[in-house]
């Protein structure tokens, strides 16, 4: 299980940083968008993956609870990321509606 979250983290962050290198807007926006979903899945991740468990721990019993300190924090990126892509989409589109095109540095290939 561990080595497929670290597959998946691994290739989320890849794709975000290939499409966060290209000139488009749109591409810009998914790929930070893929960034935040890679970041949150670690982050997650670090509060102990267990598979085979009790969901629910008999009381008395020597196991250790799980962290929620990163529950709480994954839930806190996942609001940040989806403001900080809020604002993003109405800067560009503002900038698109200045300059007349979508690319990042005012030219058309």
């Amino acid at each position: 299980m561990e080595i497929v979250l670290a597959i998946g983290i691994g290739v989320l962050t890849a794709s975000g940083v290939w499409l966060i290198l290209r000139p488009r807007t749109f591409q810009l926006i998914v790929g930070l968008s893929l960034m935040s979903y890679a970041v949150n899945l670690f982050i997650y991740a670090t509060g102990r993956l267990q598979i085979d468990e009790a969901p629910v721990i008999e009381q008395g019993a020597a196991v250790p609870l799980a962290d929620p300190l990163p529950q709480a924090l994954a839930l806190t990126a996942i609001v940040i990321s989806f403001a900080m892509t809020a604002l993003l989409l109405v800067v560009l589109l503002a900038s698109r509606g200045l300059t007349g095109t979508d690319h990042v540095d005012g030219e058309e290939p």
